[in-house]
């Protein structure tokens, strides 16, 4: 065991994210009723058990309390610790691998897909104390003063996602490489740099753009002319290469060895480390240029597994970013209600371009599918005006160390309910409006949705990530026409259900919108506001319909659309995140989920007379 490693398992900080990991994991086993018992009733906190079997035999029990939220009937555990039941003895269960071991009778899961879900706890464990450790480090050595630079939070939001079990897993990462790529650890990375024969790249351009050409000449600056000479040197003309830019993890662990045919003939052309400074943000493989925050951020392939997916970037999704980019940049600006009342921002991604693994035999594609490539979305900093302020969604459920939350100052200025409306208004309402008047449905959860505040009040929304987070459906009648996207290839890895762009029916992207945006991202805001503000989920969720319904009635001539995406519904169709993680993949892994805003359904109706 590492020196690192050792100090991780020796901390205090460890059994402070083991006790989240229990809760995330008890939470989203019930919830998704991989386990089928205890059944969780009420409200109202109470004391449950899991019963299982230790190696020898004997009969354990695993204690909690627990309740089920009014919030699509989430089930939360009390944050009072885990108890370990054996031999008449009650203590503070300690062990993931023993408590998954000990229940597994009851998981169903095979033995492989359990081996390796575990690997995914236990890295999560390990990483995320890094985290708690060095968070406390720089709380104790700097300022705890709030910044309001969109790019510092990007790092400071250590908490990853507030459902999924594995929400900090990043299975390929060493705890050195965590450590050096983590974007909590806000490490500043220089590129290295590629030259790919235009024969062996192909290219998603925006509209917008005059070619890709000047485009990376303008992202490179004086790189740019260095690049070019270090082709000329190798007898090559620049303009029959494309440049790509490889995160320095990626080149070690998988190009250099993977690609090491196509270096050694010519096909792509090592060029060096780019002088510029990128830092990563939340999602890891997105970096945001430091040195010119002007420049475009640029997404890039890792091999590795976090959450609930590999965070490669298959060669479909870079050839559809810039077309869904434009598809939806067009919806928002010639809709006046988006683009001038609501004023929403589309970070658009505006070019895309990939190594064309697909010429390569069977075998050797799969080795190196949706490895090489990148994806450029423009910068939010030119889109922001004078006094204007960008925060990460999740950063509104965001606590310092000693416990205040980011939006302290702002409640007390502007009191709850007003905030809280505003919030909604200029958050929800865009997201409902594109459903409703478009039919498309975008995946808003916490880390691809900014909110712009002025002086502490919610303004507009950001919007960003279009290439796998955007549903449409060719049987929804729609304005303008649909982008021309590329279809997965037919060696593309069985994906789940609701990973690829089109769909078949309205109620599909009714569920896809309300999942990510309501179920968690919502969700977790209403835990905040009712642990912290006393407001009850109740209040939260009759304060959201309401101005859904306010929405509706500024355009009843969209009624027929509101009825057709209904998200006044009795249920939804949810994802099953961890279901996904210990399946075998045989079965679609979703669920029906209860609706909190069906409750005010009765009194949307009666707007119209219903």
């Amino acid at each position: 065991m590492s020196g690192l490693a050792w100090s991780i398992v020796q901390s205090e900080e460890l059994a402070i994210v083991r006790r989240r990991i229990f809760r995330q994991l008890i939470e989203s086993f019930l919830y998704e009723r991989i386990l089928i018992e205890p059944v969780i009733h009420g409200e109202t906190e109470a004391d449950y058990s899991l019963h299982g079997q230790s190696e020898s035999g004997e009969a354990v029990q695993y204690r909690f309390a627990a309740s089920r939220k009014w919030s699509f009937g989430r089930i939360r555990l009390a944050e009072t610790p885990v108890m370990r039941i054996a031999e008449g003895e009650a203590r503070e269960a300690e062990s993931l691998p023993q408590f998954m071991l000990e229940i597994s009778s009851a998981l169903a899961a095979k033995e492989e897909r359990l081996s390796t879900f575990i690997d995914e706890i236990q890295q999560t464990l390990l990483k995320d104390t890094m985290s708690v450790l060095h968070s406390g480090k720089q709380v104790s050595a700097s300022s705890t003063a709030i910044t309001a630079d969109y790019d510092e939070w990007e790092g400071d939001l250590i908490e990853g996602h507030p459902y999924h079990p594995c929400y900090k897993s990043r299975i390929g990462f060493t705890l050195r490489d965590n450590a050096a790529y983590g974007p909590e650890f806000k490490p500043n990375l220089r590129l290295i740099w590629l030259a790919v024969q235009r024969s062996s790249a192909k290219l998603s351009i925006s509209g917008g753009l005059l070619s890709e050409a000047d485009f990376i000449r303008q992202e490179l600056g004086e790189d740019y002319g260095r690049f070019a000479a270090v082709l000329q040197q190798y007898g090559q003309q620049p303009e029959d290469y494309i440049l790509m830019p490889v995160h320095p993890w990626q080149w070690e662990r998988v190009i250099a060895p993977e690609f090491a045919e196509q270096l050694r003939t010519g096909e792509l052309i090592y060029l060096g480390y780019g002088s510029e400074i990128y830092r990563p943000q939340q999602s890891i493989r997105t970096l945001a240029n430091t040195s010119d925050r002007s420049k475009a951020y640029v997404k890039l392939p890792l091999n590795i597994t976090n959450t609930s997916s590999g965070r490669i970037l298959a060669q479909h999704t870079i050839m559809n970013a810039a077309r869904i980019s434009d598809w939806l940049g067009s919806i928002v600006a010639e809709d006046i209600f988006l683009s001038r009342t609501l004023q929403v921002i589309v970070l658009k991604e505006v070019l895309g371009v990939s190594y064309h693994h697909q010429k390569l035999p069977n075998v050797l594609e799969q080795k190196v599918y949706g490895s090489l490539g990148a994806i450029w979305r423009e910068s939010l900093h030119g889109f922001l005006t004078e006094g204007e302020e960008a925060y990460p969604f999740n950063a509104l459920v965001h606590t310092d160390n000693a416990g205040q939350p980011l939006i302290q100052a702002w409640i007390e200025e502007y009191g709850l309910e007003e905030w809280l409306q505003t919030l909604l208004r200029v958050s929800v309402i865009p997201l409902i409006h594109l459903l409703h008047a478009h039919g498309a449905a975008l995946e808003s959860h916490g880390q691809n949705m900014i909110i712009v505040m002025e002086r502490g009040l919610p303004k507009r929304i950001a919007l960003k990530d279009f290439h796998d987070g955007v549903r449409y459906s060719p049987s929804v009648e729609q304005r303008r026409e649909y982008p021309a996207i590329e279809y997965p290839p037919a060696n593309h890895q069985r994906p789940n259900r609701n990973s690829f762009i089109e769909k078949e029916t309205a109620e599909e992207l009714t569920d896809f919108l309300l999942d990510a945006l309501l179920l968690i991202n919502l969700t977790e805001l209403a835990f905040f506001l009712e642990k912290h503000y006393s407001l009850s989920e109740r209040s939260f969720w009759e304060v959201t319909a309401n101005v859904i319904m306010d929405y509706q009635k500024q355009f009843p001539e969209l009624q027929s659309r509101f009825e057709r995406f209904d998200v006044f519904k009795d249920e939804i169709e949810a994802e099953q995140l961890t279901r996904r993680r210990i399946d075998d993949g045989q079965i679609d892994c979703v669920h029906r989920v209860s609706n909190p805003l069906h409750a005010y359904a009765l009194e949307r109706y009666s707007y119209y007379g219903e």
